[in-house]
């Protein structure tokens, strides 16, 4: 497949991710579908193709083990991150979201485990529970769906990537990655799912991904 992009009038808009994996061009200088292809006699059968034999991908899977990938999704991607970067630099985000979460529960008057001499009001923990799962969920939604980066993945060169083509991850894909990370945090086990989900990159093989990465699909790498 040719790399240079489409002609005018084509009808295929141009790939607006500078990250997105293309295949390697072909042997011999391009494709041989690039221009009309040399005229034939038929040979054979009137229904074999006037141009040989079908190209060699046709159409499978790039990533298996006849694809242009090799059957390695990681072929063409920066370095896979290192996990001690991607546990700091969630530390970081996780500092900046909680901030403005302690404001805003402040400010609705939703403080967790505020007490009198009576009760324990944990409809205000509830509250604050449900201001930490917007904020967090969306914070991680808006940004790596932009860009593939927090701020604090920002700061240390690193980006989330789609493992099957290396791109940006859509919403949707960025969504399921969040609320497999946030909601439990939010709700249920704090700091202990977060250390869990992403502490999971420090043993999983061989694409070193967190338990959200592993629902979503995605890797975190290098960019630096």
């Amino acid at each position: 497949m040719s790399s240079e992009p489409p002609p005018p009038g084509s009808g295929q808009p141009p790939d607006e991710d500078p990250f997105k994996k293309h295949p390697p061009p072909a042997e011999g200088g391009g494709s041989p579908y690039d221009g009309p292809a040399p005229p034939t006699p038929p040979q054979g059968s009137p229904y074999d193709s006037p141009y040989g034999s079908p190209p060699p991908h046709g159409g499978g899977d790039p990533y298996g083990p006849g694809g242009p990938y090799g059957g390695d999704p990681l072929a063409g991607m920066p370095p896979l991150a290192d996990s001690g970067k991607r546990t700091v630099a969630r530390i970081i985000d996780m500092i900046l979201v909680g901030i403005v979460v302690w404001l805003l529960s402040w400010a609705f008057g939703v403080m967790e485990y505020n007490m009198n001499a009576d009760k324990i009001e944990y409809s205000k923990g509830f509250g604050q529970s449900v201001i930490a799962a917007v904020l967090y969920v969306g914070y991680d939604t808006i940004m790596i769906s932009r860009s593939g980066q927090t701020l604090g993945k920002k700061l240390f060169n690193l980006r989330v990537a789609n493992l099957d083509n290396g791109a940006t991850p859509s919403v949707q894909t960025t969504l399921v990655r969040s609320l497999v990370l946030w909601i439990p945090f939010a709700f249920c086990c704090a700091c202990i799912w977060t250390a869990i989900a992403g502490g999971w990159s420090y043993f999983d093989k061989p694409y070193k991904q967190g338990l959200h990465d592993k629902a979503a699909k995605t890797v975190v790498v290098s960019t630096g």
